[in-house]
Order: C-alpha cells, then sequence, then structure tokens
C-alpha cells in the first residue's frame, strides 16, 4: 500500500495535468473551469510538495522540464484511469455523445452513407458530425474526434498531445469519364498526363507527388483548375472536364456504374502510389471513451469490410 506521504492533493495533480497537456495555463484553467490564478497557484503547490521544478517559461509560453515531462506521462495516464472508471459507473444513467468532425470529400462521398449504420447499431450515443476544412485544435475546441487525410509528410505535424489511428491507405491513380477518355491519344506513360487538364483539390502537391512516384520532373507549378475538394474534382471529371486523382474509397461505385474510368499506360505501368492515409485524429483525454472507442472500432472494420 503506498504512504499517503505519496499521494499529492487531487486539485494539484488535475492541474499540472491539464497544463501539460494543452500547453498553457490558461488553457489548462479554461477546461477545468477555473482562473488562471488558481491554476498557477496548483501547479507551484505541486512542486513544492515534490521538491521539483515541473514547469519552465519561455517565449512560447510554459514547457515541462523533463522531470516534468516524465512525470506528466504517469500522472496523465492515472487521471485517465480514474476519469474512465468514473464514466464506468456514470454513463449506464447518462446518454454518451460523440462529437466528430470529417473532411468534406470523404464525408460526402464515403462516410455519409454509412454513418446510418453507426447511429442504428449505437441508439445511445447522440453524434454530432460536422463536415470541416481544417482540424480543430483539440485544446481548444470540445470535438471528440477528427477524420483527416494525412499525406506521409504531414504527419510530424500532428501534436502530440492529439492521438491518431490510420484506419485506411488507399492506392492513388488518375481517373476521367468514358467520354474523355474516348477522345484521348494513347498514354504510353505518365508524361503524357502533362498534356491534359488535371485537376486539383486545394493545392497541385498530390498531382506532384504522383508524377514525382513516376519518375516525371515536374516545374514549380502545375496548371489546371482548383476545385478544393474531392467530391468537386471527381464531379469534374464525371463531367469531362480533365483527369482527376481519386482513391477507391472515394470513387465507390464509379468504375463499376462506367461513370469514371482508371487511366492506364500502354507502355509501361504506372507505379503503385499510396502516399496518404485517412485518419481518426482524437482528445488524449477522450481517445478511450466509451463512445469514441465505439466509433474507432466501428470506423476501422468499416474501412476493412
Amino acid at each position: 500500500m503506498i504512504s499517503r506521504n505519496f499521494l499529492p492533493p487531487l486539485a494539484t495533480l488535475r492541474a499540472f495535468e491539464a497544463v501539460g497537456r494543452v500547453g498553457g495555463i490558461r488553457r489548462a484553467a479554461k477546461e477545468l473551469e477555473t482562473d488562471h490564478g488558481a491554476v498557477s497557484r496548483h501547479v507551484r503547490s505541486l512542486e513544492n510538495w515534490l521538491g521539483a521544478k515541473l514547469l519552465m517559461r519561455d517565449r512560447e509560453g510554459y514547457q515541462l522540464t523533463d522531470i516534468g515531462a516524465a512525470y506528466h506521462q504517469e500522472i496523465h495516464k492515472a487521471i485517465q484511469l480514474i476519469g474512465n472508471a468514473t464514466a464506468e459507473i456514470m454513463q449506464p444513467q447518462q446518454r454518451l455523445t460523440l462529437s466528430i468532425w470529417c473532411i468534406p470529400g470523404f464525408g460526402t462521398l464515403w462516410l455519409s452513407d454509412r454513418l446510418g449504420d453507426f447511429i442504428e447499431k449505437n441508439p445511445d450515443i447522440d453524434l454530432d458530425f460536422r463536415p470541416a476544412d481544417t482540424s480543430p485544435d483539440f485544446r481548444s475546441v470540445l470535438v471528440d474526434g477528427d477524420i483527416r487525410y494525412l499525406r506521409s509528410w504531414e504527419e510530424a505535424d500532428v501534436p502530440r498531445h492529439v492521438q491518431m489511428l490510420e484506419f485506411a491507405r488507399p492506392p492513388v491513380y488518375p481517373v476521367a469519364s468514358p467520354d474523355y477518355v474516348a477522345n484521348m491519344e494513347r498514354v504510353s506513360g505518365p508524361r503524357d498526363l502533362l498534356d491534359h487538364t488535371l485537376l486539383h483539390e486545394d493545392t497541385d502537391v498530390e498531382w506532384r507527388h504522383w508524377l514525382q512516384a513516376q519518375d516525371v520532373d515536374v516545374g514549380e507549378t502545375l496548371p489546371g483548375p482548383r476545385l478544393w475538394h474531392a467530391h468537386m474534382t471527381l464531379n469534374a471529371a464525371r463531367q469531362s472536364r480533365g483527369v482527376a486523382l481519386a482513391n477507391p474509397l472515394l470513387l465507390g461505385d464509379d468504375l463499376d456504374q462506367g461513370r469514371l474510368v482508371r487511366i492506364e499506360s500502354s507502355g509501361k505501368p504506372f507505379a503503385n502510389v499510396a502516399f496518404g492515409g485517412y485518419c481518426l485524429l482524437g482528445r488524449e483525454d477522450r481517445w478511450n471513451s466509451a463512445a469514441l472507442l465505439r466509433f474507432r472500432r466501428w470506423l476501422r472494420d468499416e474501412a476493412i469490410g
């Protein structure tokens, strides 16, 4: 049994855990619904109790010291265990809530047709689903989860206080309408696609990486309209406006129904490219909550099956 001499006051631990997780005293105070002066006093009290410096201040605000980071990792786990154990007792008497944001294209083309299944299987969860162009700041916005398409070069930008589950990494390839393809000259290699209208989402970065993976050198920019969202880009391709990059999750039954055609090379086959994955991002303190845990498992199973 642990001596009471090694158990600091819970209020000081809650304040320290929140500051370390959200990265600031004022943000922690907002989450804890108290004033920042109280949070500062709790952290100082804990430092005095331990006889160790847990936080240091720099130009960007408060940062954990090495001792503070190691201590925070363990305290965070303990706070989560307490919260989860409490939720197990309280939640049978309460309805669960779940707030999910999602990139609009994926939400429109893949997820929206499937959400009804999740709602039907989880009648005790009140779902708030919101298409959003940008990911929320989990430290200030009360959102449980967020679905994004993260290219491999973007994964390092995920904040350390955010949990992540990659549930699909589909291949990417060029598509166009049957009428557009019928009027194309034979594509003998990837470079031939530069002679066509390339349809982009918000930037040309995906086409650039796809062409570079095919050993095609490209200039600083690629021409073609920017349509911002995957569903708008694919709709333009269906209307014979040009060639789009797509993946099986976004295409749905477009290929089977003949609305779009996968463009193949008559020469050397195109290299397989999968430069991004669909990921569920989540608040660290809500990652193992009952509602988000069920959604994670459902989302993973839907993507597999």
